[in-house]
């Protein structure tokens, strides 16, 4: 990076967020070098690799750190977007990435932009800010909720840090009530980014749905993503919870 490059380095989350993190600290993002961090394998999609493989708090890690730059992709089309956009900011940025093939929900021609949440749905009674795959489940489960007649509004809020405050206090201020849906621990992670916002603006009602301070296990991303309630049942729940407390 000093030499002028743009070094990609990549391996499972969970071991160069977690093992490499002083060095990130230290030589990357201290002296603000260009430099990205592709971490796979994020969440609990590895599956049968079981908890010690299973990267859950990469998303805290990251973004407690200054001039670091977190990005959470939520499909292949969009993880070809965020990558070729890490290339184009200064600076250190860590790319998220899961391991299995995931449902594709985004279209080449949607405009991407860092810290710029995408709209994936419109709706008035409730908004659903979720990152990564799981984001799928929440596009689910505003279908379903539709049905019943609750109009729910879902951003995808791919880029963590830097996060768009802006998106996060229109959808309070013309919804009333957020659920956050994440494939990782809920402290720190992206609930706890958006509370950050609202707290300091307009503490609306918020529910959030991710891992619940434990770690994960082995079985089959199906298996654990209903284990660890990350279904569309589960973001129902979410919602029909925060709309009673509107």
């Amino acid at each position: 990076a000093m030499g002028g490059k743009i070094p990609f380095a990549t391996t499972y989350g969970v071991f160069i967020a977690g093992r490499g993190w002083d060095q990130i600290r230290t030589t990357i993002c201290y002296a603000n070098l260009n430099v990205k961090i592709a971490g796979m394998h994020g969440g609990i999609s590895v599956g049968p690799d079981g908890a010690t493989h299973q990267a859950l708090e990469e998303i805290a890690l990251m973004r407690v750190l200054p001039n670091m730059h977190m990005i959470v992709p939520c499909d292949a089309i969009e993880g070809r977007k965020a990558t070729l956009g890490a290339s184009q900011v200064s600076g250190p940025v860590y790319l998220r990435f899961t391991r299995e093939a995931t449902p594709v929900f985004t279209q080449e021609t949607d405009e991407w932009q860092l810290g710029k949440a995408n709209l994936l749905r419109a709706g008035s009674d409730v908004t659903i800010i979720g990152c990564g795959p799981v984001l799928y489940e929440a596009l689910l489960a505003a279908d379903e909720l539709a049905k019943e007649g609750v109009s729910c509004r879902v951003l995808n809020m791919h880029t963590i840090k830097p996060i768009d405050a802006d998106a996060i206090l229109a959808a309070a201020a013309e919804t009333g009530a957020i659920v956050t849906v994440e494939e990782h621990q809920i402290n720190a992670g992206l609930g706890s980014a958006v509370a950050e916002v609202l707290v300091k603006h307009n503490p609306v009602p918020v529910e959030m749905i991710g891992i619940m301070d434990t770690f994960g296990e082995s079985g089959s991303p199906e298996e654990l993503a209903i284990k660890y309630g990350l279904k569309q049942k589960d973001v129902k729940a979410a919602v029909r919870k925060v709309l009673g407390r509107k």
